[in-house]
């Protein structure tokens, strides 16, 4: 039977809303200065190297998926969002433009649920904690249930942060024993969710009756043309695949390689650790990595590449890093490895003329993850542009990593965040990075103008004065 909600679980929720609220009217008068000051000490305390490291590798104990030795570089992404943070006004008028007359004031939006999702129950409070906190807002986190004790110690570690900076520590509160029906609760009752997690969640947001942003499924795919670096495009392609073993949805997942470059390519990531399965071993992962109702078995979700072979029934040697499957005109919802794989695997396809590539990143995308991301190694710009023009996805990396740049990096301009909007695409609302933006209210003030009203004749064009 489906668990009910508690009298005891809806007061406990309805006391922890009463005790944020309370905590942001202790700082809703703050300035820029006492606001970023809170923010540096949220971002030392929750990303040094000793606290996070503790923290990033209890996740991978607790989940039993991940990089235990890959994960605490995750620490750098706190680093950047706290980079952005401080070079953003939240409060007062932080926009004026005196052409149009227009001011724009920043206000909060209010108590915020964060659901945190098994993958990074350490990474996601602390980014937003400072997005939310530099905002004049109060949290209230809903952790993964197989990942709620790291959560709740970084939690912990936030409140203590807010505490040294004379902030209440209720600005940040975490359920200690997370359900699915307490969680709904949650999200009915607060100002704005922040769903990042499985699709089931993220849509059970969507019906709270209250505003919310969610993030969509991943299936990443890569094109390299015949102007890239293929050395480079290796070694990228294997940091993305890897990096905590490919848990995140911008890990490489589909790699659409130029056919002249094919072979040359595939030694090239086997030089980077790659190990190229045939037909029999990919057979085998096929069973192993799904189950009879199609859904992805979980210990092969996240794993290393040594792990994902065992437990498909093969070996390979320790020193290869990720596996690769040829899949080449096996794309559809039929083909499992044309989905999201989530572990450390890749499917290749190889391409002749270029709008042969844009053909399978149409597909593959129709198959699964569209409105997420893309990426091309090329120096080719018009290739560049085609891709963009017709790919279906909210970002789009060019030589870069996707796993390391998609979410922000300290290389390109995109905003640092752990929650990636994938669009009416993905089901979502926003393309955008969640960021501070998308945690306040803003009130615009309008000052009159000079008349800025153009002529009929040349506001209508050549159709001014005709007849049908």
């Amino acid at each position: 039977m489906p668990k009910m909600l508690l009298e005891s679980e809806i007061q406990m929720i309805d006391e922890m809303i009463h005790s944020g609220k309370n905590a942001m009217k202790s700082i809703e008068d703050w300035s820029q200065e006492e606001l970023d000051n809170l923010a540096q000490s949220i971002g030392w305390f929750t990303s040094n190297e000793k606290i996070f490291t503790k923290l990033a590798q209890m996740g991978v104990d607790e989940s039993g998926i991940g990089d235990r030795n890959g994960r605490p570089n995750k620490r750098f992404k706190i680093h950047g969002v706290l980079r952005d943070t401080l070079r953003q006004p939240t409060t007062g008028i932080i926009e004026e433009d005196i052409e149009k007359g227009l001011t724009k004031y920043a206000k909060p939006a209010g108590i915020i649920a964060s659901l945190i999702p098994m993958t990074n129950p350490a990474l996601t409070p602390p980014v937003t904690g400072i997005y939310s906190s530099n905002t004049r807002n109060s949290v209230i986190f809903s952790p993964h249930p197989r990942t709620a004790g790291t959560t709740n110690e970084m939690i912990n570690v936030m409140r203590l942060a807010c505490e040294k900076v004379g902030a209440p520590k209720d600005l940040f509160q975490c359920i200690k024993k997370p359900s699915i029906p307490v969680t709904q609760y949650l999200m009915s009752k607060v100002d704005l969710t922040l769903a990042t997690g499985g699709k089931p969640m993220v849509q059970s947001a969507y019906s709270s009756g209250k505003p919310a942003y969610g993030v969509g499924a991943g299936n990443s795919s890569i094109v390299i043309d015949e102007t890239a670096d293929i050395d480079i495009a290796a070694k990228n392609t294997h940091l993305s695949k890897v990096s905590d073993f490919g848990s995140g949805c911008s890990a490489d997942g589909n790699i659409i390689i130029q056919k002249s470059i094919y072979s040359e390519m595939i030694k090239a990531l086997t030089l980077e650790g790659g190990y190229l399965c045939n037909e029999n071993e990919k057979e085998l992962l096929l069973k192993s990595m799904w189950d009879e109702k199609g859904n992805r078995t979980f210990n092969t979700i996240a794993c290393s590449p040594q792990q994902l072979a065992s437990e498909s029934g093969f070996n390979i040697p320790s020193d290869r890093k990720f596996l690769m499957v040829e899949n080449q005109n096996q794309i559809g919802l039929e083909h499992k490895f044309s989905k999201e794989k989530l572990t450390t695997l890749m499917s290749l396809y190889h391409y002749e003329d270029f709008s042969d590539a844009l053909e399978i990143v149409r597909k593959l995308y129709e198959t699964a993850g569209k409105g997420h991301s893309c990426g091309i190694y090329s120096h080719n710009d018009e290739h560049i542009d085609a891709l963009a023009r017709v790919a279906p996805v909210s970002r789009m990396m060019v030589r870069q990593p996707q796993s390391k740049a998609n979410a922000g990096s300290f290389t390109n301009g995109m905003p640092m965040t752990s929650s990636l909007g994938c669009g009416i695409w993905g089901g979502n609302i926003t393309n955008e990075n969640v960021t501070l933006k998308h945690m306040m209210n803003y009130t615009w003030v309008s000052r009159p103008i000079a008349e800025d009203r153009p002529p009929e004749s040349e506001l209508f064009g050549k159709f001014y004065g005709a007849e049908i």
